[in-house]
C-alpha cells in the first residue's frame, strides 16, 4: 500500500471473502501464502469469492497484477498460462536479483525501458515458471515475456520472471517491485513498474 501510495495512488485492501471489487481501478494480487498453500500455491485461493470479480474485471480490460504468490494465483485461475513449480535445487530463495525488461507492452512496463536492468528482491520456494513448448513459443512470438532474470535463480524456463496475457492487462511476476520502491529499501528500481500500473489505473478511471 505504501509503495503505490507514494506514487499518488489510493490503495484499498479487499477481503478474499468479498464478491466485488468496490469500484477499484486496478487489482494487485499480493505475495504471501494464500490459504496456507496447502495444496499448491494459489490452488485454493483461486476459489475465493473475490476471484470471480477479479476474473470479470480482467475480462473487461481492467489492470491486474499478481506478485509472487499472486502470480501463482493468476495461473491457477486461468488468467495467465503456465504454472509455478518448486525452485531448482529445492531451495527457498530470499535475495535480490537483476531483471531485464523485455517489453513495454503491458500494464506493468509501459514506463520502463526495454533492455533496462532492475534490481528487485525475490522471496519464494515455488517460483520456477514452467509451461508447454507451445505456450512458450506463443509467449515469445507475441512479445509477452515482460521481464527475464539476468542470472536465473530458480530454473524458470527461458529465464522468465514475469509474463502478460494476450490483452496486455494482466501481468504476473515472481519478484517484488513493491520491495524495491525506495532507496531506503536498498533499491528504487521497482518504481518504473509500479508507476506503470498506477498510470494504467488512472487511464482505466479516466472518462471516455
Amino acid at each position: 500500500m505504501e509503495a503505490v501510495g507514494a506514487l499518488g495512488a489510493e490503495a484499498e485492501i479487499l477481503w478474499h471473502g468479498d464478491d466485488d471489487l468496490r469500484g477499484v481501478d486496478a487489482v494487485v494480487v499480493p505475495g504471501g501464502f494464500a490459504h496456507g498453500d496447502y495444496l499448491r500455491p494459489g490452488a485454493i485461493a483461486r476459489f475465493s469469492p473475490v476471484m470471480g470479480a477479479v476474473v470479470a474485471f480482467a475480462a473487461d480490460g481492467g489492470p491486474v497484477v499478481g506478485i509472487c504468490n499472486g502470480f501463482q494465483v493468476l495461473t491457477e485461475a486461468g488468467l495467465l498460462p503456465g504454472a509455478l513449480q518448486k525452485n531448482r535445487g529445492l531451495k527457498f530463495l530470499c535475495t535480490t536479483v537483476e531483471l531485464r525488461v523485455e517489453t513495454t507492452a503491458s500494464v506493468l512496463s509501459t514506463g520502463a525501458e526495454v533492455g533496462s536492468i532492475l534490481r528487485v528482491p525475490i522471496n519464494h520456494f515455488e517460483g520456477n515458471y514452467t509451461c508447454s513448448a507451445e505456450t512458450l513459443a506463443e509467449l515469445q512470438s507475441e512479445d509477452r515475456v515482460v521481464v527475464r532474470y539476468v542470472d536465473n535463480p530458480n530454473g524458470s524456463v527461458d529465464d522468465i520472471a514475469g509474463i502478460t496475457n494476450a490483452g496486455r492487462n494482466v501481468v504476473g511476476l515472481m519478484p517484488h517491485p513493491e520491495r524495491a520502491s525506495s532507496a531506503l529499501l536498498g533499491s528504487a528500481d521497482g518504481v518504473p513498474l509500479l508507476r506503470s500500473l498506477v498510470d494504467a489505473a488512472a487511464g482505466a478511471a479516466a472518462p471516455t
